[in-house]
């Protein structure tokens, strides 16, 4: 069954350890995150932006194939199924879908009008039990079209969001979506500690995970970060092994252009990067 972030996210903060919202593209990405998580015994957040919503068949479709999956492959660990950087419409979309986790990104909007449509948000996903979160600050890189320059929150601007009463709070500290460009200035920990100290308990939320260096994201977590989202990465390893596949010739042996046997290896090497990620996150056993 579903559950909000909020019980998995508060236990990681207080344990100073962080889980990993791993973006879902299709069925072999759900199973490998949902299968990883459980032989892991780690909770897990799928992300769902509204790219890959419109990509898999919408949003009741995907809540369909997640509710499925658990029951089918036992799984038992805390999963929430999330919007990932959602608009306003496409929030209210997955609440009706059948969602346990929203995020809406009012980054871009002036910070009154952020604010007065994440009260709206925070009233209905308290009265649903579902867990939200909000964003300040344009996080850089991109997502779905959306380019932002790496910008870096208001840690006040942060608090006026924290008060509102939403779950865990998305703060852009110079992280990027995407591959890091070799001029990358790294994250600052300056703002994510004044944020961490004006917003308390709040679980703070790390977006663009993929190509932050070790030691960052470690000290990024002791800092208060309890969310890391990772999209990138798997779709990186998922394309080379599905390459090598390719290139060594298997899908012209015997049935290997069967999709059960062309994915097989782009499957195993999501498994292995979520596998990875969740040791460095340390969710690992939290489960």
């Amino acid at each position: 069954m579903l559950v909000s972030a909020k019980e998995m996210l508060n236990k990681a903060k207080a344990g100073k350890y962080a889980v990993g919202q791993f973006n879902i593209n299709n069925l072999e990405w759900t199973k490998a995150v949902l299968l990883t998580a459980q032989e892991n015994a780690s909770p897990v957040i799928l992300g769902v932006s509204e790219g890959a919503g419109k990509y898999m068949g919408g949003y009741k479709t995907i809540v369909g194939m997640v509710n499925g999956m658990l029951e089918e492959l036992n799984i038992t660990v805390p999963v929430a199924l999330h919007l990932d950087h959602g608009s306003y419409e496409g929030a209210k979309k997955c609440i009706e879908a059948g969602f346990s986790s929203i995020m809406f990104d009012g980054s871009h909007y002036p910070i009154e009008e952020n604010i007065e449509k994440t009260k709206e948000l925070v009233a209905i996903c308290n009265q649903k039990g579902l867990s939200l979160e909000a964003e300040v600050g344009s996080i850089g890189g991109e997502e779905d079209g959306v380019i932002g320059a790496g910008e870096v929150a208001d840690p006040n601007e942060c608090k006026m969001i924290a008060d509102l009463g939403v779950t865990m709070l998305a703060a852009g500290i110079g992280n990027i979506h995407g591959k890091y460009p070799a001029n990358w200035t790294g994250l600052n920990f300056d703002v994510l500690a004044k944020i961490q100290e004006l917003t308390g308990t709040m679980p703070l939320v790390l977006h663009g995970g993929t190509g932050i260096p070790e030691d960052m994201i470690k000290k990024a977590i002791s800092l208060g970060v309890s969310k890391i989202n990772v999209n990138t990465e798997c779709q990186l390893a998922f394309a080379a092994a599905t390459r090598k596949y390719i290139e060594e010739g298997k899908d012209l042996q015997g049935k290997g252009f069967d999709p059960r046997k062309l994915l097989a290896p782009g499957f195993e090497a999501i498994k292995a990067t979520v596998k990875e990620k969740m040791e460095l996150f340390g969710s690992v056993n939290k489960a």
